[in-house]
C-alpha cells in the first residue's frame, strides 16, 4: 500500500489505519504528485490511495502517468467531491475505484480488499451518479456526432483521454480561447451542457 495525500494529518490518519489493520502495510507516503512519480515505481505497491486535489500536478494526471510504468498497480481515488466529471476523468486516467474521504475506515479497508479481488469499489452514492449519467437518453451516434468537424472530433477525443484545455491547446497548436470556442460549438451540435456529457455521447454510451 501507498498513500498520496497533501494534508499531513489526513495522510497520517490513512497510514495509521492501514498499519493497525491485519494484512495491510504502507510502503510509502507522499505529499504531492511529483514525489509520487519519482518514488512510487520503485516502491511498487499493489494499491495506491490517491488524492485527486493535489497541489501542482493533480492526482488524476499522476495516475495517468504512473499507469504507464505501473500497469499492475490499482489506484483508489479519495476525494471530498461527488462530481461525475471527476469520476469519469479518474477512471479514464486508469483509476480502479473512487471513494469519498469521509468514508468510514471499514469502507476504506473493504474497498482495498475489493480492489485486490478484482473489483472496482465506489460508494453507493457515486455509483448511482455514474449509473444516472449513463442512463440519460441520447440520440443515435450518427445523428449528431457526424456533424462534428475533424478538429472538433480531435478535441472530443482529447477530452475522452482526460486532457485539460491547456494540454489540448498545446497538442493542437491553438490557443485556449480557440479550444473553448470549439467546445461551445461541440456542445451545441451534440446538445449537451458539459464535457462529460459530450464525451459520453461521442463514445456512444
Amino acid at each position: 500500500m501507498a498513500v498520496v495525500e497533501d494534508d499531513d494529518r489526513l495522510r497520517a490518519s490513512f497510514i495509521s489505519r492501514l498499519e493497525r489493520s491485519r494484512g495491510f502495510h504502507c510502503v510509502g507516503a507522499y505529499a504531492n504528485a511529483e514525489q509520487a512519480l519519482a518514488q512510487l515505481p520503485e516502491a511498487a505497491p499493489a494499491v495506491v490511495l490517491m488524492d485527486i486535489n493535489l497541489p501542482g500536478k493533480s492526482g488524476i494526471d499522476c495516475v495517468r502517468e504512473l499507469k504507464g510504468v505501473m500497469p499492475g498497480t490499482q489506484f483508489l481515488m479519495l476525494t471530498v467531491y461527488e462530481d461525475v466529471e471527476l469520476i469519469f476523468r479518474s477512471l479514464q486516467a486508469g483509476a480502479t475505484g473512487y471513494l469519498l474521504k469521509r468514508s468510514v475506515p471499514e469502507e476504506l479497508l473493504g474497498a482495498i480488499r475489493d480492489l485486490n479481488a478484482g473489483g472496482a469499489p465506489m460508494t453507493s452514492l457515486i455509483a448511482r451518479k455514474v449509473v444516472e449519467s449513463f442512463a440519460k437518453p441520447v440520440k443515435p451516434r450518427n445523428d449528431e456526432t457526424a456533424s462534428l468537424s475533424p478538429r472538433e472530433r480531435e478535441i472530443v477525443e482529447a477530452l475522452a483521454e482526460g486532457s485539460q484545455y491547456k494540454e489540448i491547446a498545446d497538442r493542437l497548436g491553438i490557443g485556449i480561447s480557440t479550444v473553448r470556442t470549439h467546445l461551445q460549438r461541440i456542445y451545441e451540435k451534440l446538445r449537451v451542457n458539459n464535457r462529460t456529457e459530450a464525451v459520453v455521447k461521442f463514445l456512444g454510451k
